[in-house]
């Protein structure tokens, strides 16, 4: 699905979803968000500082709230329930590319291997769009912060998104799966193209009252995805057929921080 298609899909939701609550008279909020992504994948040695530190994107992400405190309607807040004052529905769509290369002990100058050479040729990038939404809860009341009784409110959130990526591996060695450019566990463990799965996400943040009607926004996001070939690699015993990989223990998943600015826009 492609980038035109997705922002229609987001906008729609968006404004169907803003016309249905606008009847019933919540607020709405929108905004933007942005940072670096690290990407933790089948490239690279397992829980390697390098690896991780090296394989890192950036991300976008357009964002639009459902403020169930306040009555958009009658300009005034809601009636005083728990949920309308700790809970909002957090809808976005994001883009996020990686570039993506082994590093570790294996790929290090003293390593002069064939296994080596192969690994330190072998390339990938990924492409990844998602649209979704969170349920977010602010342990402080959302009707105070609105009213400046204090500048800065935490938040954990928790949500689903649907999940459209784009993958790409080669080998400046040759083509793939040849014994001269692909190590015995990479053989048969690619898959190019575009596809798509899900993914739960979860984040912490907090917010900082910058305006009356403006917010500052610092997001700490894990994501986890229900494939293991977001990166258009998964080394397998049952992919390649002769060798085990007991180092590939799970999908992939991304940690992104990322900062934002949101605008009340009712």
């Amino acid at each position: 699905m492609n980038t035109r298609i997705l922002l229609l899909v987001f906008f729609l939701l968006v404004f169907a979803k803003q016309e249905v609550y606008s009847q019933l008279g919540f607020s709405h909020e929108v905004g933007l968000i942005t940072g670096p992504v690290v990407f933790y994948s089948d490239f690279g040695q397992r829980n390697d500082f390098e690896t991780n530190a090296k394989n890192v994107g950036f991300g976008v992400g357009l964002i639009h709230y459902l403020n169930f405190s306040y009555r958009a309607d009658c300009n005034c807040y809601t009636r005083d329930k728990y949920f309308n004052d700790h809970f909002k529905v957090r809808n976005e769509l994001d883009y996020h590319k990686t570039n993506l290369e082994h590093f570790g002990r294996w790929v290090d100058p003293d390593q002069t291997s064939l296994f080596a050479d192969q690994l330190r040729a072998m390339k990938g990038s990924t492409s990844v769009f998602e649209i979704g939404s969170q349920l977010e809860y602010f342990p402080l009341s959302i009707r105070d912060f609105a009213a400046g009784a204090y500048k800065i409110a935490p938040f954990i959130s928790f949500g689903v998104h649907w999940v459209s990526y784009n993958t790409k591996v080669e080998s400046s060695m040759g083509p793939l799966n040849t014994p001269i450019s692909t190590p015995d566990k990479y053989f048969n463990s690619f898959q190019q193209g575009n596809a798509s799965t899900w993914a739960m996400v979860g984040s912490v943040g907090i917010r900082y009252k910058l305006t009356p009607l403006s917010d500052l926004m610092l997001d700490s996001r894990w994501e986890y995805y229900f494939t293991d070939y977001l990166d258009g690699l998964n080394p397998t015993l049952k992919n390649n057929g002769t060798t085990p990989v007991p180092e590939n223990k799970a999908n992939e998943w991304i940690y992104w921080l990322n900062i934002g600015y949101i605008y009340y826009i009712d």
